[in-house]
């Protein structure tokens, strides 16, 4: 977050929490179904996706 600073809203620094929770939710479902599904290169991709976050 460092992005942010001690000037942003604390109602958007918490709107940004909550939206990265929801990206990280849906990654690791979607990462779920995909090797449920046994897809290995969607797998790569998801996991790909997962360390841009980070």
């Amino acid at each position: 977050m460092s992005t942010m600073n001690k000037n942003t809203p604390k109602s958007l620094i918490k709107l940004n929490e909550v939206h990265r929770v929801n990206i990280e939710k849906r990654l690791a479902h979607r990462l779920e179904v995909a090797r449920a599904k046994g897809d290995s290169d969607l797998v790569k991709k998801i996991e790909e996706e997962k360390q841009l976050l980070n």
